[in-house]
């Protein structure tokens, strides 16, 4: 990605202050026996691996205003914070959409109805993983914000930063509703299934992020604006590409079945985009197939539907664009030259990715 960044070495720094915050919520939370190390291990199952793009973002953020940053460590904490957010989201939207795996592992609540199960205990094994994962995401959201606050900062950057965090939270929590709505009202025009897209991915992917990073280095409001020129449409750009990964990934890549995207229902810009464009049959038949069970050769058929009507062209032609502006704006920001060389290596890697 560049010479002057490890990213490797960032994302195991990253899963090392993971895995020392975890290892202190479980002494606190040790009194409650088994039943919270059972959380617990969900929870560190929830933060393994991943690519770190929040967390990056964040850092980058920070040493586009500040070259060195004047305690490493606390940095690294801030940012791993976001990475507690991200896994509160995965684990309460891989419940919300019913999915069975999360980056070729059982999800939460598959893992916790299965341990129900086993265990022969009363009640509903089902019920019990779905109650399992709501906690499991709000102990997360709740750590995170813990994490954050705990960093190591001055306070007014502190709080600086978390002002923005608030905002981040409620705009993915909102964007994912409007996402549970448009799937409940099965039917979403390209300009609904965009504001999807930039409040529930988006803008917590790689704007807020960049945001949070740099606040903790005294961004000013036009500092802000200038880094929101690049994150935003780069944001854009990376869930984009996710939307493409979820309808043709390699399941062996991705971790996820095979069109997983449209067995779940979505209606992202891509499926908007194929309704809009595919003659009227087809149309109808892959607008009647979104959220069931399909098998891989009606996924094949929907992909091909998909792609004759010009759809995944589209796609790759607006993540191409939104990627030409992004990069446009960090060209003329007024940020150190070192983060802007790292940060152009990243707006790649979120966009040119098969995961």
């Amino acid at each position: 990605m560049s010479s002057t960044w490890d990213a490797d070495g960032f994302r195991t720094s990253v899963q090392a202050t993971l895995d020392g915050f975890l290892d202190t919520q479980a002494e606190l939370l040790a009194p409650l026996g088994s039943d919270a190390s059972r959380l617990l291990a969900q929870a560190r199952a929830s933060v393994s691996g991943g690519k770190r793009f929040r967390a990056a973002f964040c850092y980058w953020g920070h040493r586009a205003l500040q070259a060195t940053p004047a305690d490493e460590r606390a940095l690294l904490r801030a940012c791993s914070s976001l990475e507690l957010l991200h896994a509160s989201a995965l684990v309460h939207d891989d419940y919300m959409d019913a999915s069975d795996t999360r980056r070729g592992r059982p999800s939460s609540h598959r893992v916790l109805e299965s341990q129900h199960r086993e265990a022969g205990w009363r009640g509903s094994p089902e019920q019990y993983g779905a109650a399992g994962a709501i906690l499991l995401g709000d102990i997360l959201q709740a750590w995170a914000d813990e994490m954050l606050r705990g960093s190591g900062f001055p306070v007014d950057l502190t709080l600086a930063a978390l002002g923005l965090f608030d905002i981040t939270r409620s705009e993915v929590i909102a964007g994912q509703f409007l996402d549970v709505s448009v799937q409940a009202r099965g039917q979403a025009s390209v300009e609904t299934a965009m504001t999807v897209l930039r409040y529930k991915s988006a803008k917590y992917s790689i704007e807020r992020p960049l945001h949070i990073g740099a606040a903790l280095a005294g961004a000013s409001a036009t500092q802000l604006e200038a880094l929101s020129a690049f994150g935003l449409p780069l944001g854009e750009a990376f869930q984009l590409r996710d939307d493409l990964l979820g309808v043709y990934g390699d399941p062996t890549t991705t971790g996820k079945p095979a069109g997983d995207d449209l067995v779940e229902g979505k209606r992202t810009v891509l499926v908007a985009l194929a309704l809009d464009g595919a003659p009227a049959e087809d149309a109808k038949l892959l607008d009647s197939s979104l959220g069931r069970p399909l098998s891989e050769p009606e996924v094949d058929r929907l992909r091909a539907i998909i792609s004759h009507s010009g759809a995944q062209a589209r796609v790759e032609a607006m993540i191409t664009e939104l990627c030409d502006q992004a990069v446009s704006a960090l060209e003329s920001a007024a940020i150190d030259g070192t983060a802007r060389e790292v940060l152009r290596g990243l707006a790649s890697a979120a966009t040119q990715r098969a995961l």
